[in-house]
């Protein structure tokens, strides 16, 4: 008590005598003794291994039921699966805005935004890919592409796969080569592409594509503007000027290449890789007879 008669009081505190005792683990109410294990840890490693093994030798057997399996842990993730989407990182705020408003990227998130409907998930996501490997939601989203059949499965896998898709790798290249890939229906120059060309050598290569070698070797001393404008014209159809309809620089082609030799151009660079990974393929591939004697015929995806 203090000497204004005010009493203070000290809840939770104990007596000496009742902390020496405490610390020998006398007096009190006895602890708990833990619940004995149904298992032991090795008991329940051989459980789990083998049940792993029995599982993985059925699915050999259910590619459908596979291929559902790796798209949601493509989606989700597990402790062995880590999947990144493409984070289409970029320093100037312009080329973020271009590809944006792309054709190409509209279309692909009008089709994401039907996945995540078709999965559940919430339209306000800005990916269907980059989960955290949460075992109970990799479970039912598994459960749930069960339930889908082959065509909606593939159209959550091909979005997947294109949200995951290297930009800039040979990957896009080799599956450019496959299916086809037309710049021209997704990409037209607009002003963050002219505002990004410096190189005089290849301004003047890019006249020529689009107006000729004649009127190319005319300007080939006129100062960059100029020959932006001499390209912006001709795209357009302005100033008298015949249009130029599917122009594509080198670069963005599909196969791409360059406008000069000194190199430095990474998708020539990558579609160089894809190239030789076909030539070695090539190499490698038996003849037909030996092809046939071995061929099996293909699996339905069905689960």
């Amino acid at each position: 008590m203090a000497q204004s008669g005010e009493v203070t009081f000290h809840e939770g505190y104990v007596s000496q005598k009742e902390g020496r005792a405490a610390e020998k683990g006398e007096g009190g109410e006895p602890a708990a003794k833990p619940a004995r294990s149904e298992v032991t840890a090795n008991l329940g490693t051989y459980v789990d291994l083998h049940r792993h093994a029995a599982t993985r030798s059925a699915l050999l057997g259910a590619p459908g039921v596979a291929l559902r399996l790796m798209v949601a842990h493509a989606v989700v993730g597990s402790p062995l699966w880590t999947v990144r989407p493409e984070p289409q990182a970029t320093r100037d705020d312009g080329v973020s805005q271009s590809v944006a408003a792309s054709k190409a990227e509209a279309e692909f998130d009008r089709a994401r935004l039907k996945v995540l409907r078709l999965l559940g998930l919430s339209e306000d996501e800005p990916r269907v890919t980059g989960g955290n490997g949460d075992g109970f939601r990799l479970a039912g989203l598994f459960l749930r592409l069960m339930a889908l059949g082959d065509e909606g499965v593939m159209a959550v896998l091909a979005v997947v796969m294109g949200e995951t898709l290297d930009a800039g790798s040979p990957a896009v290249d080799a599956v450019a080569a496959e299916i086809g890939g037309d710049m021209a229906q997704y990409w037209h120059a607009d002003d963050v592409f002219f505002d990004l060309l410096r190189d005089r050598e290849v301004l003047v290569a890019m006249v020529e594509d689009v107006a000729g070698a004649r009127v190319a070797e005319a300007n080939a001393k006129e100062k960059g503007k100029t020959l932006k404008g001499i390209i912006e014209a001709h795209l357009a159809g302005a100033d008298g000027r015949e249009k130029v309809e599917g122009w594509v620089p080198r670069w963005m082609a599909f196969p791409p290449s360059a406008y000069t030799t000194r190199g430095g151009v990474d998708s020539v660079a990558a579609a160089g890789i894809v190239d030789a990974a076909r030539e070695a393929l090539v190499s490698e591939t038996p003849s037909e007879d030996e092809a046939g004697e071995n061929r099996e015929p293909p699996q339905p995806l069905t689960a």
